[in-house]
C-alpha cells in the first residue's frame, strides 16, 4: 500500500509536468498576485475564470454554521480597481508555488505580504486559469 501511495505521489509532482505547463501555471499565479499588488485589475481579470469561487473559512457566525466569506471574479476584480492592496513594488515579498499537476489541473499556493492563496487552475485549450481559490489573511504583524 504505501509503495502504491509513494508511486502514485511521485507521478503527480510538478516536476512531471511538461516545463510549457508550469511556466504557464506561473504566470497565472503571478498575474493574480502581481495585478493585485499593482492595482492592474485586467491582469488580476485574466487569471480567473468567470465562474471563480474564492472563499475564506469565516467559522461559525450568527448567520451561517461553518461559515464562509464568498467573493466572485467581478467582486475581485473590482477590489483591486479600486487598490485594495495595492503595494509598492519594492514591498512586493511574494511567491507562487505549483504543489500538483494532473491533466488539466494544478494546484498552487501563492504567498504575499498580505495573504496566502491556495489554487485549483483548470487548463482551457492552451490557457491555465483560476477556477477556485481557499485564502487566508496574514495577522498584521506577519504583512510588515
Amino acid at each position: 500500500m504505501l509503495t502504491t501511495l509513494l508511486t502514485l505521489a511521485a507521478a503527480t509532482t510538478p516536476a512531471s509536468a511538461p516545463p510549457a505547463d508550469l511556466a504557464a501555471i506561473e504566470a497565472t499565479c503571478f498575474d493574480y498576485v502581481d495585478g493585485q499588488l499593482a492595482g492592474d485589475p485586467e491582469r488580476v481579470k485574466r487569471a480567473l475564470h468567470p465562474d471563480l469561487a474564492k472563499r475564506r473559512v469565516l467559522g461559525d457566525t450568527p448567520d451561517e454554521r461553518l461559515g464562509l466569506q464568498r467573493m466572485s471574479r467581478e467582486e475581485l476584480v473590482d477590489l483591486t480597481k479600486r487598490g485594495a492592496l495595492k503595494t509598492p513594488k519594492a514591498e512586493w515579498n511574494r511567491a507562487c508555488r505549483i504543489l500538483d499537476v494532473a491533466g488539466d489541473t494544478a494546484a498552487v499556493r501563492a504567498e504575499t505580504p498580505w495573504f496566502v492563496d491556495h489554487f485549483h487552475m483548470g487548463r482551457f485549450g492552451d490557457r491555465w486559469v483560476i477556477v477556485n481559490a481557499m485564502w487566508q489573511m496574514k495577522p498584521r504583524d506577519a504583512a510588515k
